[in-house]
C-alpha cells in the first residue's frame, strides 16, 4: 500500500480524534507518517511530539527547566506533571481548553512522583500494553526465558506510601474533570510484600477521587499493584479491551455512578481482592469480560440498580462468585458463563474467602431482579464441598420481593440445590432452572414451575 504523503493527508485531512482512536497502531503510524514536531520544551536534540502542535507532548523530549538530570526514564511522573503544567500557563480560557495528548513511547519508565491530573481533555496513550505476568516468573525458574520484564509503553510504578497512586484524577469546583483518557501502557507495580503472593504493597494504579464524565480507560495493562484502578463518582465512564490481571483488586467503582460500561476487559484478582466492584451504581454495563480467579468475588454491586450483566464468562474459586447486594433492584444478569471450581496453584492452596457453599455461586438480596439463560458449571471435589455433606447452592435469593430466576442451567459433580430462595423472600418466581429436588423455597410466597 502507497505511503501517504504530507500533501495527501493535508488533503484527507484526518483529525487527530480519529488518528487516536484508532488505538496503538494509530498514534505510531501518524508518527511515522507526520514526522517529529517539537514542543516549545522539547530538548533541543530530542525528537519532539509526533503531531504539528503545541498540545502533543512526547514525554521522552521533555525537558524539565532547571532540572536537565530529570527524563522521562527516570522519573516519568515528574516529566507528566511539568507538562500539565505547560498545558495550564498556555490555555487559560474556559472558551479555550483544549486540552493535550502526551505520548508514551515503547521503552522502560520509572515513576517516583504521583501524577496529579486536574484538567479535562487530556489523553495520556502509550504503545503498547505490555503486560507480562509477574506471578509465573516469581514462582518457577525463569532461567533461559527470552523475556523477564513487561514491554511496551512500560511504567514502573515506585510511589511512596504517603501517595500510593501513580495517577491521582482529581479536582474541586466546577465543573467536574471530563474527557480524560488513558490508553495503550503499562502500569506495573513491581512486587508484593512480604512475598510474591501476598498481592499487597499499597500502590494503586488510577484513582479517580473527585466526580467526572466520560472518562475513557482502554487498552490498559495492569499488573502487581494493591489496586488496579479506582473511580469515585463515575458518569459515562468507559473501561474496555485493558488487562488487569496479578493486581489485589482489579476494577473498584466506588461512591456512587450512573451510564458506566465495563467491556471486553480480562481481569483476575487477588484472593482477598475485588474484580469488579460497584457501589450504588445505576444503569451499569458489564459485557463481554473475561474474569478469571482469583478474587474474593469476580462481581460484587451494592446498592447497585437497574444495572446489567451480560454474555460474560466466570471461572472462581470461592463461593460467592457474583453478589447483589444491599438492595440491588431491578438488574439483569444473563447469558453469562459461571465455572466454579478449586484452586490448584500451591501457593494459594490455604486460601478461602470465608465463605461455605450455601452462600451461592450468585447470591443475591434485592427486588425484582431478573437472572436467566445463564450456564452454572460446579466442579468441586466432594471433600471440598462446604459445609461437609451438604448440597451446594448455585443461586442464593438470600431477600427481596418479586425477583425472577429463568431458564438457567447447572451441571455439577455433586448434587446441588440448584435455587434456594430464603424465609425473607416474596413474590419471587423460579421457572425451568432444576427439577422440583434442586430447588427450595422457605418462603411460602414462592411459584415455581420445575424444568420437565
Amino acid at each position: 500500500m502507497e505511503r501517504l504523503s504530507e500533501k495527501n493527508l493535508s488533503t484527507a485531512n484526518p483529525s487527530r480524534r480519529r488518528l487516536i482512536g484508532a488505538g496503538a497502531a494509530g498514534t505510531l503510524a501518524a508518527a511515522l507518517t507526520l514526522g517529529a514536531t517539537q514542543n516549545a520544551n522539547a530538548d533541543d536534540g530530542g525528537k519532539g511530539a509526533v503531531f504539528a502542535s503545541p498540545n502533543a507532548y512526547d514525554v521522552t523530549a521533555w525537558k524539565i527547566k532547571g532540572h536537565p538530570e530529570i527524563t522521562a526514564e527516570s522519573d516519568i511522573g515528574a516529566i507528566i506533571n511539568d507538562i500539565i503544567a505547560d498545558i495550564k500557563h498556555r490555555q487559560t480560557s474556559p472558551d479555550a481548553k483544549p486540552g493535550a495528548v502526551i505520548f508514551v513511547p515503547p521503552g522502560d519508565y520509572d515513576l517516583h512522583t504521583q501524577v496529579v491530573i486536574d484538567i479535562s481533555y487530556l489523553t495520556i496513550a502509550g504503545f503498547g500494553h505490555g503486560f507480562f505476568s509477574r506471578s509465573i516468573a516469581g514462582n518457577v525458574d525463569t532461567t533461559g526465558w527470552l523475556e523477564l520484564q513487561p514491554g511496551g509503553s512500560h511504567i514502573r510504578v515506585l510511589t511512596p506510601g504517603a501517595t500510593p497512586q501513580a495517577f491521582l484524577v482529581r479536582r474541586t469546583g466546577s465543573p467536574r474533570l471530563s474527557g480524560i483518557v488513558f490508553r495503550d501502557f503499562c502500569l506495573d507495580g513491581m512486587d508484593f510484600t512480604p512475598d510474591e503472593n501476598s498481592y499487597h504493597n499499597g500502590r494503586t494504579g488510577i484513582e479517580v477521587a473527585s466526580d467526572n464524565d466520560s472518562l475513557h480507560i482502554t487498552g490498559m495493562g495492569f499488573v502487581y499493584l494493591e489496586h488496579a484502578l479506582i473511580v469515585r463518582g463515575a458518569d459515562a465512564l468507559r473501561v474496555h479491551d485493558n488487562m488487569i490481571a496479578e493486581c489485589g483488586n482489579c476494577v473498584e467503582l466506588t461512591g456512587a455512578g450512573q451510564a458506566t460500561i465495563v467491556s471486553d476487559n480480562l481481569m483476575g484478582a487477588g484472593p482477598d481482592g475485588v474484580t469488579l466492584l460497584a457501589e450504588n451504581h445505576e444503569g451499569l454495563l458489564v459485557t463481554g469480560n473475561n474474569f478469571f480467579p482469583r478474587g474474593r468475588s469476580l462481581i460484587e454491586f451494592t446498592g447497585c440498580n437497574r444495572c446489567s450483566v451480560t454474555s460474560n464468562r466466570l471461572q472462581g474459586f470461592y463461593p460467592g462468585m457474583m453478589r447483589l447486594l444491599s438492595g440491588c433492584k431491578e438488574n439483569l444478569v444473563t447469558a453469562n458463563h459461571f465455572r466454579r471450581g478449586t484452586e490448584g496453584f500451591p501457593p494459594f492452596l490455604s486460601k478461602n474467602n470465608g465463605l461455605d457453599d450455601l452462600y451461592g455461586v450468585l447470591h443475591v438480596s434485592g427486588d425484582n431482579n431478573f437472572i436467566s439463560n445463564n450456564i452454572f458449571a460446579y466442579d468441586v471435589a466432594p471433600n471440598k464441598v462446604i459445609p461437609q455433606n451438604a448440597r451446594p447452592t448455585i443461586i442464593l435469593i438470600a431477600g427481596g420481593d418479586s425477583n425472577i430466576v429463568g431458564l438457567n442451567h447447572v451441571v455439577a459433580n455433586v448434587p446441588a440445590q440448584h435455587v434456594v430462595l430464603d424465609g425473607s423472600t416474596s413474590h419471587s418466581k423460579v421457572l425451568d432452572s432444576g427439577a422440583a429436588s434442586a430447588i427450595t423455597s422457605y418462603s411460602s410466597d414462592t411459584a415455581i414451575r420445575p424444568t420437565p
